[in-house]
């Protein structure tokens, strides 16, 4: 596992050489026979951390491999401690500019000639380790370059749908899946408690999921939640949790004092929202003995058929035995549920003949556990389909997975193991987010990006390499899918709890991360990057004086000074202080010189200090939701700035004008070539700024707050040039502005999402235009025409919403119209009268949203077409009308009587 620590290294070393060298004499020939002998190292690396995991490896090889961990880290250390004297200041001219750069000559000899020293010493100790790689065993010829590749040829990559699980992947639940349902839909009117029982990695969640999310489950039950639990659970949250679920699963406004409950007041207010109601509640992954003692109060028994699922590894103190309660315990697969669910990750289409004897003893190994089955499966999806592969891969398993103690462990181990380097780096970053934490794969990827883990490739971004590492990561089994946008893109992921378990103990092992959680203030000075989780405590306090630390993250922690920050932690790289409670950065900010990336979402920080023009190297500035709504001129030097994010949006202002700001930038953005977001931009006064949008022609992303009639011709000229924009959203200076965009002439081929907000006298001819539009959203346009005959035709389109958008008394969806369309939202239309809805339309539609529409006449009969609907919402709808739908005598009920989730809203 020292293999990381070397190739990062090398990586920092090898575009160093490659530029001019400044480094006092004689330095920079060192400097490249230190890269000559890592290079050798690296070549034995993979096998020094396989031996190393072996419980008979000597302590003689364990010393090594650590003392070059620790070397290479000093070597880092010394790397990005000579970028820093080198600097890069601003450039003056003339007299005084010569004056300066004497000074400067003069201020940094000394420190020059001291990395100098500690280059010597690195390049001694490195030369002594490479001389000990022959008493261990390596014998490898030197390749200059190698790295940890596998050899076998790459896999073609499996179809996206494969992230996904479905009922059809599902292998060896189907009867137990069948019977949990009838035993929550029939039976008894008291309320009873489904205990699934099980080891790590048999499926529990999975099963419990797969129940949960069935049809006739959700129609039978008036509300529904989903909780985890986790070993870390603080009861308080959880309730608030539960009542959230609650009101969001039936579409109703959350109390607005829920976080000032107490936990009498939350068990009151459970018990009051669940009064005459039949519910069902799943708490996922419960540990702690005693939690149903502690949770039953919460919900009451009415004799109406209530249903409670637990899943945990225990039953004692968990699992309730009372006598109409049920303990299903979940087995281990059998051998043919086994074969079938390997053939499925490993395969696809099944298994080649001459693997299969290596292939059966592969899932024999597994002893049943879909968790390590599904993990192997998807590991050898990616390798070469030759016996000799496979046998190499079949004999690495070992004896030790006999253990049923540590068998799981072992297998997932070997997954990683698998890994190549850069996705290792990746996967081990894992370790800084909470258990149970849902991860936004967004600021994943920008994160990977600001740590380096992610190079440079010919005409492919950071971002989207990034994309492909998660992918690749999630295709192993190493990560699970959470929400995926309506287009299938992955929103947020995370990690199995076994998962997270094995990485936190390697990241600890490597000294890549530390976990600080709760009040613990114990802090080992070896680590790179430290992770603050649910601390009261001042991390800069706790961590003096450890200047080495790369990177530093805030989860639900409280932080209250940062006023010796550049001083205590001068090679920082990343800094998320996320929700911390902070009002003001202290201008020894810039000193931060090799800061990437910063994020100070959700924070009241009102100004940022104009020392931020010196981060030359910050690639993702985050300021989401934070008060800052002028970005000082400066930030226009940072050159290597990607991503600026200053969107801010409150929920509850019913889509006014001030619920959606940005903020003021100042001339000169357009020298920021290498932006690929920037969401929102204030242009108030920005006449010239909106001409610079255009000179920003790598961007992907793009939020427009506050235009102007006059500049919107400007605007599309801009918009023009962006050849590579996905995303757009323009909002008007106010309710009554034209927003006036029909002037993008050759509008981006790959724009995915348009968001518009304003007045239009019509809808833009070039929006017709775009093969791949996926997502529409209109507010206030007052349009005088149908929208619907253009929006019909688009071949990508799967989300439609309207917000006061038309004035027309009939809007009609043609028979042969909106083929991919999954969600539709036709809100606040005042003179709608009529939908009509043809047999043929949306046949994908999975969510409609109708109302408010005080004119509405009659209920749209074509929705008996939409086989697919999934959830049907009405605001404000007229009592009469919601009257007939409520029962088997109503004269539409047979409209409705399909959909499973069928909801009455009002809109105040």
């Amino acid at each position: 596992m020292a293999e990381i620590a070397v190739n990062i290294v090398i990586d920092k070393l090898l575009p160093l050489l490659d530029q001019e060298a400044r480094l006092l004499g004689g330095v920079h020939t060192q400097v490249e026979d230190i890269k000559t002998e890592l290079l050798y190292i690296q070549a034995f690396l993979k096998d020094a951390d396989a031996m190393e995991e072996k419980a008979d490896v000597s302590q003689g090889l364990k010393t090594w491999i650590q003392d070059l961990r620790e070397t290479a880290y000093s070597i880092e250390d010394v790397i990005d401690e000579y970028l820093l004297h080198l600097g890069n200041p601003n450039r003056r001219h003339g007299f005084i500019g010569f004056l300066y750069k004497v000074a400067r000559l003069i201020k940094k000899l000394i420190p020059r000639h001291e990395i100098a020293s500690k280059i010597q010493d690195i390049q001694e100790k490195v030369h002594k380790l490479r001389e000990r790689t022959s008493s261990y065993g390596f014998n490898k010829p030197f390749e200059s370059g190698s790295t940890s590749s596998k050899g076998s040829a790459p896999q073609p990559d499996p179809p996206v749908n494969s992230l996904f699980i479905d009922d059809s992947e599902i292998v060896g639940i189907e009867s137990q899946k069948n019977e949990l349902i009838s035993r929550l839909v029939k039976g008894t009117l008291k309320r009873t408690v489904i205990s699934v029982v099980g080891m790590g990695g048999l499926g529990k969640t999975t099963l419990a999921r797969k129940v949960y999310e069935n049809m006739s489950v959700l129609k039978h039950f008036d509300c529904h939640a989903w909780i985890t639990v986790s070993q870390s659970f603080q009861m308080e949250q959880l309730l608030r949790n539960m009542i959230e679920y609650f009101y969001q699963a039936r579409k109703e406004k959350v109390l607005e004092d829920i976080k000032i409950m107490d936990n009498v007041r939350l068990i009151t207010q459970v018990r009051e929202y669940l009064q005459d109601k039949r519910y069902v509640v799943v708490f996922d992954d419960v540990w702690e003995a005693g939690f149903w003692e502690r949770i039953t109060p919460a919900l009451p028994e009415y004799n109406n058929g209530s249903r409670i699922i637990i899943t945990t590894t225990r039953i004692d103190g968990v699992a309730p035995c009372f006598k109409d309660d049920y303990i299903h315990r979940l087995p281990l697969l059998s051998h043919d549920s086994s074969w079938k669910l390997f053939c499925k990750k490993a395969f696809q289409v099944g298994c080649p003949p001459e693997l299969q004897k290596l292939s059966d003893e592969i899932v024999n190994r597994c002893g049943g556990l879909p968790l390590a089955i599904v993990t192997i499966g998807g590991l050898l999806s990616r390798k070469e389909k030759i016996v000799s592969e496979w046998k190499k891969f079949s004999d690495s398993l070992g004896s030790e997975l006999e253990s049923s103690s540590n068998r799981i462990n072992t297998i997932l181990s070997l997954s990683y193991y698998d890994l190549p380097y850069h996705l290792k780096s990746c996967f081990l970053y894992l370790a800084i987010f909470p258990e149970d934490y849902t991860i936004k794969c967004g600021i994943l990827t920008r994160l990977w990006i600001a740590e380096g883990f992610v190079k440079a490739e010919e005409n492919v971004t950071l971002e989207d390499t990034a994309e492909k590492f998660l992918t690749e990561l999630i295709r192993r089994s190493l990560v699970q899918v959470s929400e995926v946008y309506i287009d299938g893109n992955i929103k947020r992921c995370h990690i199995h709890d076994l998962m997270r378990d094995i990485i936190l103990k390697k990241a600890k092992k490597l000294s890549f991360c530390s976990v600080m959680a709760g009040e613990d203030s114990r802090f080992d000075g070896r680590f790179r990057r430290l992770s603050v989780q649910n601390s009261s405590n001042n991390v800069l306090d706790i961590t003096s004086k450890k200047s080495h630390i790369r990177s530093i993250f805030l989860y639900n922690s409280e932080m209250f000074s940062l006023g010796t920050l550049a001083s205590k932690f001068k090679l920082l790289k990343v800094l998320d202080l996320g929700g911390a409670p902070l009002d003001r950065i202290p201008e020894d900010l810039g000193n931060l010189f090799h800061l990437r990336y910063l994020s100070l979402r959700k924070t009241k920080v009102r100004m940022l200090p104009r020392s931020i023009g010196k981060l030359q190297n910050l690639q993702t500035l985050d300021l989401k939701y934070s008060f800052v709504d002028d970005l000082p001129v400066e930030i226009n030097r940072l050159q290597k700035l990607r991503n600026i994010l200053c969107f801010d949006y409150s929920y509850n202002a019913d889509l006014r004008w001030d619920s959606v700001r940005g903020v003021r930038v100042k001339e000169g953005i357009g020298g920021l070539e290498d932006l690929q977001k920037l969401t929102s931009v204030d242009v108030t006064h920005g006449v010239q700024i909106i001409t610079e949008l255009g000179k920003l022609r790598q961007l992907r992303k793009l939020g427009i707050r506050k235009l102007s009639r006059g500049n919107g011709q400007r605007l599309c000229a801009s918009i023009s040039n962006m050849v590579h924009l996905k995303y757009l959203s323009v909002c008007s200076l106010s309710e009554d502005e034209i927003l006036d965009l029909q002037y993008i002439s050759n509008p981006p081929p790959f724009l995915s999402t348009v968001y518009l907000m304003g007045r239009l006298e019509k809808l833009p001819d070039w929006i017709s235009k775009l093969p791949s539009l996926v997502r529409v959203s209109l507010t206030r346009s007052n349009l005088a025409n149908d929208p619907l005959q253009v929006f019909q035709v688009l071949p990508s389109l799967q989300s439609l919403s309207l917000f006061q958008t038309s004035v027309v008394e009939q809007l009609c969806f043609g028979a042969t119209g909106f083929q991919k369309l999954k969600r539709l939202r036709l809100n606040d239309l005042i003179g709608l009268k009529r939908v009509k809805i043809e047999n043929g339309t949306l046949p994908l539609l999975e969510e409609l949203l109708i109302g408010p529409c005080p004119q509405l006449e009659e209920l749209p009969s074509g929705i008996r077409h939409l086989s697919k609907l999934k959830t049907l919402e009405f605001v404000d709808l007229q009592e009469e009308l919601i009257l007939s739908m409520m029962t088997y005598q109503g004269r539409n009920f047979e409209i409705v009587e399909h959909i499973p989730n069928v909801f009455f809203s009002s809109a105040s």
